[in-house]
């Protein structure tokens, strides 16, 4: 006798509740064995394969690309003794939405009852719809000849079809219940060409319409330079796409409410002169030890941010709202928030406070590339301590960043942009930027906070000063 084992979506790491379906890698039929990747998945954190947890053969597929799973769900089952031979097809539908997607047509049902009774099948042609028909039509009930044709449009003046004329208040001929999906749909009947008899607008004119639109504004912008668009569903009038908000996008919007409406939040800002970081950055840009990385403002950033913390440590805890206790953490993780195509994401570098510069930016330069390519792994994103949030990159000055949940603190990293600046006693173009730092106003206090920030302010104004507090 067979054996049936069902495998159930486990907890891909940190507690995670849910994830999506991305890719099956085995289809009903096929031998796995133990430790065989056999699906991927997308959580909050990242893309994750499953591997089978048994050997056998694939007898059901219990959930669909695409779907969204609760830990627990089963989504596989394997025949674990399948006596030498998977079964020709599973015993069930494959799952309740596809026991719905797969149910037959009244077509097929009575093609199948009479070809099992030895009646010949229908040809293509009698089952299919005729273009201008309702449906389906049932075998052995063909269209009749000649009714798809239309009747001959009218040329010339308008004339009053079943009590609708045209009117300086109705210059179009249609039917009230045309008129009412056109004002739904937001089409003007002036611009629909008619086929109707003697010029009257009909429902599919009007559909035909809504299509043409759809498809002149999809060129104009096409949805393949906008990928954000692939999994959405365009309206019906072609002037918008719903996509449903899942995956990272979902988590991370979950994530920053709760985090703005637990957390107190206060922003103070600095703007400072960082001539000399960005000279820094050309001479580490020309240094053979630094020759493997790339150098950037930002490997400064992290570095005074670091140098801050343990001149303040109590800057580096978390609230615990169950224990009612503040959490002070003696490492720093410390996160960068990167923008990806699957949402924000903020994998952290683990230990940084323990690592030299050089270490540093090849830490940086490793993270950022990952989440580039959504390989980030769970644990990457788990733990993070403190965060730097870098969008200077896209021209902004400057920002009132969301705290990272779990954490107390976030920079946000400004534009660098050269301009007047009062520089010992007179004025230069400098290289000027802003930093922000948002904080939980429950663990730091404005004093603490201001410090903090200065003290980032000081190393990037000065790398030096960094030698001082190393």
């Amino acid at each position: 006798m067979p054996t049936y084992q069902q495998f159930n979506l486990p907890d891909a790491g940190e507690g995670l509740t849910e994830a999506d379906i991305v890719t099956w890698s085995v289809a009903v039929g096929d031998t796995v064995e133990v430790n065989q990747p056999i699906v991927e998945i997308e959580t909050a954190k990242s893309l994750v394969e499953l591997p089978s947890p048994f050997s056998g053969v694939v007898t059901k597929l219990l959930v669909e690309e695409g779907e969204t799973v609760e830990v627990g769900v089963p989504i596989l089952e394997v025949d674990v003794d399948p006596d030498g031979a998977a079964p020709a097809e599973p015993s069930e539908p494959v799952a309740a939405a596809d026991a719905v997607a797969e149910q037959p047509s009244p077509v097929a049902e009575e093609s199948a009852t009479s070809a099992g009774a030895g009646a010949p099948a229908p040809s293509a042609a009698a089952a299919a719809p005729s273009e201008e028909g309702s449906g389906a039509v049932l075998v052995g009930y063909g269209v009749k000849a000649g009714s798809a044709t239309r009747r001959e449009r009218v040329e010339g003046s308008l004339e009053p079809i079943g009590g609708f004329e045209a009117s300086g208040d109705y210059p179009v001929l249609a039917k009230p219940p045309v008129r009412k999906l056109a004002k739904e749909l937001g089409v003007d009947l002036t611009t629909v060409t008619p086929s109707g008899p003697g010029g009257l607008v009909t429902r599919e004119d009007v559909e035909q319409q809504v299509k043409a639109t759809a498809a002149q504004t999809l060129a104009t912008y096409p949805e393949d330079d906008q990928p954000w668009l692939a999994s959405g569903t365009t309206t019906r009038d072609g002037r918008a796409t719903r996509v449903p908000v899942k995956s990272v996008r979902k988590r991370t919007a979950d994530a920053m409410v709760q985090s703005a409406f637990t957390a107190p939040h206060v922003t103070e800002f600095l703007t400072v002169d960082v001539t000399e970081t960005m000279n820094l950055v050309a001479r580490l840009k020309a240094d053979r030890d630094f020759a493997d990385v790339r150098v950037t403002p930002l490997l400064i950033v992290a570095k005074a941010l670091l140098l801050a913390v343990r001149r303040h440590p109590e800057v580096n805890a978390a609230w615990d709202e169950s224990a009612r206790e503040i959490v002070y953490k003696h490492y720093v993780n410390l996160g960068i928030a990167a923008s990806t195509p699957r949402g924000l994401v903020v994998p952290n570098i683990k230990d940084a406070h323990r690592l030299p510069l050089h270490a540093l930016a090849v830490e940086l330069q490793n993270l950022t590339a990952e989440a580039r390519n959504g390989s980030t792994s769970p644990r990457a994103m788990s733990d993070g301590t403190i965060t730097i949030t870098n969008i200077g990159p896209l021209g902004i000055d400057t920002g009132t960043p969301i705290l990272n949940p779990g954490e107390s603190a976030i920079l946000a990293f400004g534009a660098v942009r050269q301009q007047p600046w009062v520089h010992e006693g007179e004025i230069a173009i400098r290289w000027v930027t802003t930093l922000a730092l948002s904080f939980d106003h429950r663990l730091i206090d404005g004093e603490l906070g201001a410090r903090v920030l200065a003290d980032v302010g000081r190393v990037m104004q000065d790398p030096s000063q960094g030698l001082v507090w190393a």
